[in-house]
């Protein structure tokens, strides 16, 4: 068995490393051996406490049994994409704002030595491929677990989008979102997207501010193959983003095809909430 755990804090989240130095303490008391790998650190307007040894995060997933991460649901998203090369399973101590993705508050830490001992259900979550094609070359390929973002920049943009060849929405507006299912209460739902389980398997596909009625998000397949082209940029300022870190701007005749991943996320769940529970929660509509 992998035999160590490692603490993936934002250390413009939990300053001083306070949390991520107690659940550090409370692992090692339990036998577990512990490193520590910061996540959006670079070293230049944030301290780390004096003699706190981190490591690189690439070389700390090697043989890890669990990931634990302090900060909001970006620091989540940045650990997934950590973590993708060996699975390693992902607990989120939310320290942001709606925290989605956290499993736990920081007032349950403690809880964090039952799941480092493995007492949890992965919740494996589907993510997608991202492929950016221009002169018939793919240019660009990430994995999302969120989403991919297509959108304009100050001005509206002509987008049409395509499933398996086949026109599922033309339209003109600000972008669109191809989310997954956990993606489905980020971005996808602020544009009037729906909410969709993250266990499911779907692809969601969202229109941001669409000038027509007739332009909806659509819920498809995960065998699906969506390809989404843009009209005439000459003078629009045009971005990819996928899950909010990767942004590169578009050129005229570009294709962004977009599938279900060969990779997923694992995260940690220890059954103390429902899916319903959470989006409620976290949407302020129940206390």
């Amino acid at each position: 068995m992998s035999n160590h755990v490692v603490l993936c804090p934002n250390p413009y989240r939990d300053n001083g490393l306070r949390l991520t130095l107690e659940a550090k303490e409370l692992l090692e008391k339990s036998g577990l051996k512990v490193l520590i790998s910061p996540i959006f650190y670079a070293g230049k307007d944030v301290e780390l406490p004096h003699g706190v040894p981190v490591t690189p995060i690439e070389e700390a997933i090697h043989g890890a049994r669990l990931m634990v991460s302090f900060g909001g649901d970006g620091t989540i998203l940045h650990t997934a994409r950590a973590a993708l090369p060996e699975q390693v399973p992902i607990l989120g101590v939310n320290l942001g704002n709606k925290g989605f993705m956290a499993e736990l508050e920081p007032q349950e830490v403690d809880r964090l030595v039952d799941a480092a001992l493995g007492n949890y259900i992965p919740d494996r979550r589907m993510m997608l491929e991202v492929q950016l094609i221009r002169n018939r070359q793919v240019v660009f390929s990430d994995n999302a677990l969120n989403d991919a973002v297509v959108r304009g920049i100050v001005h509206a943009i002509e987008l049409e989008a395509r499933g398996d060849g086949q026109t599922i929405s033309a339209f003109k507006g600000d972008g669109i979102i191809i989310a997954t299912p956990t993606g489905s209460t980020a971005y996808s739902m602020s544009a009037g997207g729906p909410l969709v389980e993250p266990s499911a398997r779907n692809i969601i596909m969202t229109p941001i501010c669409a000038h027509v009625l007739a332009a909806k998000s659509f819920v498809l397949a995960p065998e699906r193959e969506v390809t989404v082209y843009t009209g005439d940029l000459t003078g629009k300022s045009t971005v990819l983003s996928v899950d909010g870190f990767s942004t590169i701007e578009l050129q005229n005749g570009d294709e962004l095809v977009i599938k279900k991943s060969k990779f997923e996320t694992v995260l940690a769940h220890l059954g103390k909430k429902s899916f319903y529970d959470i989006a409620y929660e976290k949407l302020g509509e129940r206390k």
